[in-house]
């Protein structure tokens, strides 16, 4: 299949899985259900109309604001779909047509779902990360059967013993929720699968990336040594920074050590 081909149906596809990520992240939290009731204004309850449904779109067309009682739809709703294209897009492209791209796209699709959730909750809810880890194992399975990668598939679970090894220890010694211990064996079988340097690099990536966020909010005056503060947000990010760019980060590490060295 030709890349732009693939690469815009990973777009279209991304597009709608966000659209009903937006149901994920507003209804999981609460445990109602994900089919009923449809659609509809938190407002005034109406039902949204199909043609309103669209992508990006219907957004645009209503201007932000509901057909019925013209209340305002936040703007999130459309940056989330806008985002979880980009990701399967970008996945795509560094995946393209393999058996283990369906697992990566699954991944983008928690990613954002648990990020929104964790932003506004504080909670890595057990219905998704739970179910997470039989998919990724659903999927990658099989696709190490089918490419002859039995390493990759065994260097994954390894990889999650670490990873939760590693969030169980920092539980010990420092404040670490336990929804981020449930979510660290999962993104470690998935960075295993692509080799120990993106283990390495996911983790450190996640450390870096919450530590600078906490300390800007703290230099903002946002946020304060007793705040809270979402971790799973920085995991999942550094996740993602370990699937595109765990070789080139790892070598350019590698070549720092080794100036230093001499």
């Amino acid at each position: 299949m030709p890349q732009p081909l693939l690469l815009s149906i990973a777009g279209l596809l991304g597009l709608v899985v966000g659209s009903f990520l937006n149901v994920v992240i507003h209804r999981v939290p609460d445990d109602r259900s994900l089919i009923r009731p449809g659609s509809h204004c938190p407002h005034c309850g109406a039902a949204i109309r199909n043609r309103h449904n669209v992508p990006v779109l219907g957004w645009l067309v209503l201007r932000g604001r509901c057909a019925d009682c013209a209340a305002p739809i936040s703007v999130r709703y459309p940056l989330v779909e806008a985002l979880t294209a980009v990701l399967f897009v970008a996945v795509t492209a560094r995946f393209g047509l393999s058996w283990d791209l369906p697992a990566y796209l699954y991944l983008a699709a928690i990613a954002v779902a648990l990020t929104m959730i964790d932003l506004d909750r504080y909670r890595l809810p057990d219905a998704i990360v739970w179910p997470s880890y039989y998919v990724a194992i659903a999927l990658l399975v099989p696709a190490a059967v089918l490419t002859d990668s039995g390493g990759a598939i065994l260097r994954g679970f390894a990889a999650a013993a670490v990873m939760w090894l590693l969030f169980v220890g920092i539980r010990l010694f420092g404040p670490m929720g336990w929804g981020d211990i449930k979510l660290a064996p999962l993104l470690g079988f998935y960075l295993g699968w692509l080799g120990w340097d993106a283990v390495a690099v996911g983790a450190f990536a996640a450390f870096l990336l919450g530590g600078l966020v906490g300390a800007a909010l703290m230099a903002t005056r946002a946020a304060t040594l007793k705040s809270r503060i979402p971790f799973g947000p920085a995991m999942l990010a550094g996740a993602f920074v370990a699937v595109f760019a765990a070789a080139p980060v790892a070598d350019w590490y590698l070549d720092l050590l080794t100036v230093h060295v001499a």
